[in-house]
């Protein structure tokens, strides 16, 4: 039976036009018309076709170029150069245009707050297309290596120390440069010394602010790299790492905001990204839903104050602790008292108060009836006091939202949570190949974050809206 077989030397013919290069239903084209219905001066570009010199990179095109590269998982700027001769797609993209690797990277570099802006602009325009409702919003976050190693994250006595020895490095270059001018040796030597001293001079500044940043954040370490990250630990060990929020909305899956954190959990971040979601809606959400990692009452109670419904299991709820015979939830409070009754009827009366975690102690009366309780051991093994109970300033809000929370209605939504929240970030660490940042500090990685996110959304608006002929007609049909 014979073979098929290639013959290099075949004389073919490309299209005779770039424009021909890529089928209607090719996804390049979705992308290209999503950036060219992005408003260019919201995002802070400034478009100036009288501008003299040396004629730059039409920004529009720039920024096609590295959406489209993300959401293909080609990041890196040189390769990102090598698809502009190999890619069909990108050659089509670009009209042509091949801007080298350098030229790409200061791009990214430069444009990082322009970048953060994208994702903004793509939630607007899903609002617009009615892909997001903006009633219901999820909450989740997870952990994505920043550019830097966690061996470089020192403590306080570390950046002392570094700082005495470039001091005293600074001060030998000092003395071998008049050395140099008092013997009058080869040009060369000084201007590698001076080039030596220079980067000194460089790293004994960054390790000054450094120094400064400990004061102001109340780290414990820093990492030298890139200051901006913190060690966290994931599923694959400990490593210098951001934590990544995501808020979706129910309605399509779609994300509304994303952000990069040096915050190691969630538990302050429930608020404050529901907060941000509402401000990308310009209203407010109806319910807002997380897991067990964000409950923490100061911060749910803010978001009940203003009246969105809150559905977010205790850390005891979501373990099954409240299902213990002798949990703090089976002991019952009397208000006009302020005192505790244990599930046998003894008193637990007040104690202290811990102002630093804001918890009001109660303590049995006297520690022999637990010694004499039936219950000993289970109820507590406390040989000191006896049984001892906390209570938050707001428990009464915790334990509000602990029964909403148990509601049949509130059951079916967060039974949808996971769906929703999770499938992001499986789409960027999965398809997109992201494991691990490409830019450094707390700015470029939020320029990626976002990035990353409209990706995901463009995928998903070209599901929905039935290919990308049909997105691209809905994006044309939207108003100026």
């Amino acid at each position: 039976m014979a073979y098929r077989t290639g013959d290099r030397y075949q004389m073919e013919m490309l299209p005779p036009c770039i424009e021909e290069y890529v089928a209607k239903d090719d996804p390049v084209r979705a992308y290209d018309a999503f950036v060219e219905a992005l408003d260019l001066e919201q995002l802070g570009i400034v478009i100036n076709p009288y501008k003299v010199g040396n004629p730059s990179y039409e920004p529009r095109a720039m920024l096609k170029l590295l959406v489209y590269g993300y959401s293909y998982g080609v990041k890196s700027s040189r390769k990102l150069e090598r698809e502009l001769y190999h890619n069909l797609s990108f050659i089509w993209l670009m009209g042509g245009l091949k801007p080298d690797f350098k030229t790409i990277a200061e791009f990214r570099r430069n444009n990082k707050k322009v970048l953060k802006k994208v994702l903004l602009q793509c939630a607007r325009m899903c609002l617009k297309l009615n892909l997001i409702a903006g009633n219901v919003l999820f909450v989740d976050g997870t952990k994505i290596r920043a550019n830097a190693s966690a061996e470089h994250s020192h403590d306080k006595g570390w950046y002392k120390k570094k700082l005495q020895e470039v001091d005293r490095r600074i001060e030998s270059l000092l003395q071998q440069s008049e050395a140099v001018d008092h013997q009058e040796e080869e040009l060369d030597s000084f201007v590698a010394m001076d080039n030596e001293l220079a980067q000194a001079e460089n790293l004994k500044e960054a390790i000054q602010d450094t120094l400064e940043a400990f004061e102001k954040t109340g780290c414990e370490k820093i990492n030298h790299v890139d200051p901006d990250c913190a060690n966290m630990k994931g599923t694959g060990g400990k490593h210098a790492s951001y934590n990544v929020q995501s808020v979706v909305d129910d309605q399509n899956g779609l994300i509304v905001h994303a952000e990069a954190l040096n915050d190691k959990n969630d538990r302050q971040q429930f608020s404050r990204q529901v907060e941000q979601a509402n401000e990308v809606l310009e209203k407010k959400c109806r319910t807002a839903c997380a897991d067990s990692g964000y409950a923490s009452t100061d911060e749910l109670e803010k978001v009940d104050t203003e009246g969105i419904e809150a559905i977010v299991p205790s850390q005891e709820q979501e373990s099954g602790a409240t299902e213990d015979p002798f949990a703090k939830q089976q002991f019952t409070y009397d208000r006009d008292n302020d005192c505790y009754y244990c599930p046998q009827g003894h008193q637990l009366s007040y104690v202290t108060t811990d102002t630093k975690l804001g918890k009001r102690y109660y303590q049995i009366t006297d520690k022999r009836l637990c010694f004499a309780c039936p219950h000993w051991g289970q109820c507590t093994p406390n040989k000191k006091s006896g049984r001892r109970i906390g209570r938050l300033k707001n428990e009464a809000v915790k334990e509000k939202l602990e029964a909403h929370y148990k509601e049949a209605s509130s059951q079916v939504i967060y039974a949808r949570r996971k769906k929703r929240v999770e499938h992001p970030f499986g789409h960027i660490k999965r398809n997109l190949k992201v494991d691990a940042f490409l830019l450094r500090g707390r700015d470029g990685v939020q320029a990626e974050t976002s990035l990353l996110a409209t990706c995901f959304n463009v995928a998903r608006m070209i599901t929905l809206l039935g290919g990308v002929a049909g997105l691209v007609d809905q994006i044309k049909a939207l108003p100026v």
